[in-house]
C-alpha cells in the first residue's frame, strides 16, 4: 500500500507525517486512517500538526497499514515479542508476530536481546503490516558486551541502522536525569525498566548525564530522516504500588514533557510511556498529570496493573487497569501476558494478552462514545438473540475460542442451528422464552392494534 506513497517522498528532507501536517499537506496515511477511524481527515491532519496524533510510519517499511494513536481516535494495543540469551528463533519470533497478527495488535515491538538481532528484526518488519518498534539499548548493550564501552556514536549508530531497516518507533529512555536518582533510594522496588536501569548503572559508574539525553537532538534527526516516532521512555516507571506516583516517576515525566517540545521543534512525532503499577484510585490522576506535563502527547501505558499479586493472570490485573486509564485519556496500552513476571512468553501467552487487552480498550471506547465503536457489540446482541452461532464466532475479538468453547460440549454443525447453548438446554434459554412470550403476546391483541 505505501510503497508508491514512500516513493514520492524519497527526495524530501523531513519526509515525517508531523512535517506535512504542520505544513497543511494531508497525506495518504492520514486519508486512509481517517477512513477507517470514521473521522474528518482536516482534523486527523490538525491532531498530527499539534502532536496530539501519531502516524508511527517510517518511510522504509512500505508492508505497513496505516494506523495512529491518540485521544481523537480509538484506543490502541501493543503486544511485544522478543528474543532472550536463553531462547533465540527466527521462526518463533515470526510465529509470535503472526499471532499478533492475527488476533489485533496494533503495533508490536522487537525486544529482543538474544541471538542474531539484526536479521530478527529485518525478519519481523518484512512479515509484518503493523508498526515496529524496539528500544535501541537492547542492541546496543548485546553489541557491545560491556556498558564500559558505550559512545554517542556508538549508540547513534545503532539508531540509525533500526531506522534504515524500518523501525517506525523507538523507546528512548532519555528522561532519566542525574538529579532524579537519589529519589530512587525511596523506593521498595528501585529500577525495574531494563533501559532505566542500564542507564542508571552508567550514569553512576561515570558521574555523566544521561547519554540518551545529551544527544537527543540528533537522535531527533536521525527519527526526522526517516519518519520514526519516539516513544519516551519511562525507565522510573513504579513496579509496584508502593512506587506509584511518586517523586522519581513524576519528576521524569516533566523531563519527558521537556522533551517532547524538543522533538516537535524537529518534526519528530512523540508518544509519552507510562506506569506499570499504579492502585487504581491512582489511575486517573496520571493520566491527567501526563495530559497536563507532556502536552497531550499521546500516552503509552504498560497495564497499569492496580495489583501487585496477580502472578499468572497478571493478563487481568492489567487489562483491569488498562480499561481506566483508557477510559482518562490513554491512548495505547502496551499488553500484558499471564508470563509477566514470570517468563518469556509463548505464542499462547501472547493470544491471552492480546485479547484481554483489546476488551479493555474496547470497553473504554463504548464508554468514551468513540464513532462506531458500540456496533459490533450490537451486532452480536442481534446474533445471540437469533441464535446465529456462526455470526457470533465470527464478531467474537478471539473467535477461534469462541468456537472452541461451544464445540467443547456441542460440536456436531447440527447445534449450529440450535436455539440453545449447553448452558441452559432447550427447555431454560431465557431467549426462547422471552421470544415465545412476545409472539404469544402479539398475537394476543386483537388485528387492528397489532
Amino acid at each position: 500500500m505505501r510503497k508508491e506513497w514512500c516513493q514520492a517522498r524519497k527526495n524530501d528532507p523531513t519526509p515525517t507525517q508531523m512535517y506535512y501536517a504542520k505544513n497543511g499537506i494531508i497525506t495518504p496515511e492520514m486519508q486512509y486512517i481517517a477512513k477507517i477511524e470514521m473521522l474528518d481527515v482536516n482534523d486527523i491532519r490538525n491532531n498530527v500538526a499539534s502532536g496530539k496524533l501519531v502516524i508511527p510510519a517510517n518511510i522504509n517499511h512500505t508492508n505497513q497499514i496505516p494506523m495512529a494513536i491518540g485521544r481523537s481516535v480509538k484506543c490502541k494495543i501493543n503486544a511485544n515479542i522478543g528474543s532472550s540469551a536463553l531462547a533465540s528463533d527466527i521462526n518463533e519470533e515470526i510465529e509470535k508476530l503472526q499471532v499478533c497478527l492475527k488476533y489485533g495488535a496494533d503495533t508490536v515491538m522487537d525486544l529482543s536481546t538474544g541471538g542474531d538481532l539484526d536479521e530478527i528484526r529485518k525478519a519481523i518488519i518484512a512479515n509484518s503490516t503493523v508498526p515496529i518498534g524496539t528500544v535501541p539499548i537492547y542492541q546496543i548493550i548485546h553489541d557491545i558486551k560491556d556498558l564500559d564501552n558505550l559512545t554517542s556514536q556508538i549508540m547513534l549508530d545503532c539508531i540509525e541502522k533500526q531506522a534504515r531497516q524500518g523501525v517506525s518507533y523507538f523507546t528512548i529512555h532519555a528522561g532519566f536525569l542525574l538529579r532524579l536518582m537519589p529519589f530512587v533510594a525511596k523506593r521498595k522496588m528501585g529500577i525495574v525498566s531494563r533501559g532505566g536501569s542500564l542507564m542508571a548503572s552508567w550514569m553512576m559508574k561515570h558521574h555523566k548525564e544521561n547519554p540518551f539525553y545529551e544527544a537527543f537532538d540528533d537522535i531527533c534527526d536521525i527519527c526526522a530522516k526517516y519518519d520514526v516516532a519516539l516513544s519516551l521512555g519511562d525507565s522510573l516507571r513504579p513496579g509496584c504500588l508502593h512506587d506509584a506516583s511518586d517523586e522519581a516517576q513524576l519528576g521524569e515525566l516533566e523531563v519527558l514533557g521537556e522533551l517532547t517540545k524538543r522533538a516537535w521543534e524537529k518534526n519528530v512525532q512523540v508518544m509519552v510511556e507510562g506506569p506499570g503499577h499504579v492502585p487504581f484510585n491512582q489511575i486517573e490522576f496520571n493520566m491527567k498529570e501526563e495530559q497536563r506535563l507532556c502536552h497531550d502527547a499521546p500516552f503509552y501505558i504498560l497495564g497499569p496493573l492496580p495489583t501487585d499479586i496477580g502472578a499468572g493472570y497478571d493478563h487481568i490485573t492489567s487489562a483491569i487497569g488498562g480499561t481506566m486509564a483508557a477510559y482518562h485519556g490513554a491512548s495505547m496500552l502496551c499488553y500484558v501476558t499471564p508470563k509477566e513476571h514470570l517468563g518469556l512468553p509463548n505464542a499462547k501467552d501472547v493470544r491471552d494478552g492480546i485479547i484481554a487487552h483489546k476488551i479493555a480498550a474496547h470497553a473504554a471506547d463504548v464508554a468514551l462514545g468513540r464513532v462506531g465503536a458500540i456496533d459490533r457489540d450490537n451486532a452480536m446482541s442481534d446474533a445471540r438473540y437469533n441464535f446465529d452461532w456462526n455470526k457470533q464466532f465470527e464478531l467474537a475479538l478471539d473467535p477461534d475460542k469462541a468456537r472452541e468453547l461451544h464445540d467443547e460440549s456441542l460440536p456436531q454443525d447440527v447445534f449450529k442451528e440450535a436455539e440453545f447453548c449447553s448452558m441452559c438446554g432447550p427447555k431454560f434459554c431465557a431467549y426462547k422464552i422471552s421470544k415465545e412470550i412476545a409472539k404469544n403476546e402479539c398475537e394476543s391483541y386483537p388485528k387492528e392494534n397489532k
